[in-house]
């Protein structure tokens, strides 16, 4: 199998970086050009020296997300931090005793979004744990688990995926039609995950491309898309691509060098879980833009979805947040570029 030279991708990356960074990728052409395929980064020292420090890197972000037909504007936080990740009970290790065969370190984001529509506040919180290293299976740079909740005065939904070979989903709900589902989605090809694309973005997961490549994969519906639009999981067509667009865009946090990656997602037909007997539905066609700050650790400043979804950049910060739990910790939140919460709410 060729592998692609690390000079061919300079679009923010350090030397170091560029040292560690090695791509397999599938198929070369007769030039003996590399073309684009399912391939993981290195994870190689440059990666561990900045994620293996022992923080998490912490960043707010000015949100506004569409819903019930109108925009609403509120606040995400996303929290990027490598773990090891338990492989029979797919949750972090911890347990003394646990087999070091049943463990592998993960990439772990947690995104939590929060934003009001009217009367009362959406909660959303999606879980996406990638695979740094899979000696038992090809699992490298790509999910093997997601999980998402919402929580609003109505009620709570939470979903979860898992990947091995298959996909094994299972979700709970209020809602009449979707209350308790499971299902076992077969693999389609080198699948992704749309949960994923933060981490891909970045360069964290596969697949990694060269400025200017695109490739076209299966992607597993986005759990948060299933959950709110009331549609089962299922495997949408989508093109990735890296643009050899360089450019300079500012956010709240300042100005910045960028390099944009995209997904382009295909429309779906699809049934209904919600209201009950509601038959089929037309998803549409949806495309996500991400501005990645060229200079490491290659942070999301900007991302975009044409329904009218975007996220920019407040502040970020290297914490070691579990241990900020105090009284008065709560001023960390200005690091990010948020404000405590009120004593009381509503």
């Amino acid at each position: 199998m060729p592998v692609m030279s690390t000079e061919r991708w300079a679009i923010g990356l350090s030397a170091a970086a560029l040292l560690a960074i090695t791509l397999v990728v599938a198929t070369g052409d007769a030039a003996g050009r590399t073309s684009p395929g399912i391939a993981a980064p290195a994870y190689g020292q440059a990666f561990w020296d900045h994620w293996g420090d022992g923080r998490a890197e912490l960043a707010g972000y000015a949100l506004t997300l569409p819903r019930y037909g109108e925009p609403r504007k509120g606040t995400a936080v996303t929290i990027f931090v490598t773990e090891t990740f338990s492989r029979s009970d797919r949750v972090k290790a911890e347990r003394p005793g646990r087999p070091k065969s049943d463990t592998f370190p993960v990439l772990k984001l947690n995104l939590i979004q929060d934003f009001p529509t009217g009367v009362y506040d959406y909660n959303l919180m999606t879980s996406v744990f990638v695979a740094l290293d899979d000696p038992r299976g090809d699992r490298r740079g790509r999910p093997t688990k997601v999980s998402f909740s919402s929580q609003e005065w109505c009620g709570h939904v939470w979903a979860q995926a898992t990947f091995d070979g298959a996909v094994r989903y299972e979700a709970h709900s209020y809602f009449d039609g979707e209350a308790d589902e499971s299902a076992r989605l077969d693999p389609a090809g080198p699948g992704l995950a749309e949960d994923g694309l933060l981490h891909w973005a970045r360069g964290l997961a596969a697949p990694r491309l060269e400025p200017g490549d695109s490739i076209e994969v299966p992607l597993l519906r986005s759990l948060e898309r299933s959950r709110l639009d009331h549609v089962p999981p299922a495997w949408d067509r989508a093109r990735l691509s890296l643009q050899r667009h360089e450019g300079k865009i500012r956010v709240p946090a300042g100005e910045f060098e960028v390099f944009v990656a995209q997904a382009e997602i295909a429309a779906a037909s699809s049934s209904a879980t919600y209201p009950p007997e509601s038959g089929r539905r037309r998803l549409a066609a949806r495309t996500w833009t991400f501005y990645v700050e060229q200079a490491p650790p290659n942070r999301i400043v900007r991302w975009t979805r044409d329904d009218g979804m975007s996220a920019e950049l407040l502040a970020s910060e290297r914490l070691a947040y579990w241990a900020l739990n105090g009284p008065g910790l709560e001023k960390t939140l200005t690091s990010l570029g948020l404000r405590p919460r009120p004593g009381r709410t509503p």
